[in-house]
């Protein structure tokens, strides 16, 4: 990333802003558009699907940091967070969630 992308990034919350994005996050980021570009277009991921790949045995410990960066690419128009298969706030969103790519 470029050296100002601290500056030009979009946090989809007060906590993210505080939390500040780290390699965790970005590997996340990456790794949640890597695994939705590796399935079909309608296709949706668990945040679980992204903290697996990267966290081996401690992927639990990666869950709502994988949330979180659902949250932020959502905020950048890349992807959508679903409920039973329904666009939702990923502020407000509560339990399973999904990912996919706007429709």
């Amino acid at each position: 990333m470029p050296s100002n992308a601290a500056a030009d990034a979009k946090y989809c919350s007060d906590a993210c802003r505080r939390h500040r994005v780290d390699d965790t996050d970005r590997d996340l980021e990456r790794t949640i558009a890597e695994l939705l570009d590796a399935r079909a277009r309608a296709s949706s991921i668990c945040p679980s699907d992204a903290a697996r790949a990267i966290g081996g045995d401690d992927w639990r410990d990666l869950m709502e940091p994988a949330r979180r960066a659902a949250r932020r690419m959502v905020a950048r128009g890349e992807v959508e967070i679903t409920q039973g298969g329904s666009v939702v706030d990923p502020s407000t969103a509560k339990g399973p969630i999904r990912i996919r790519r706007p429709r």
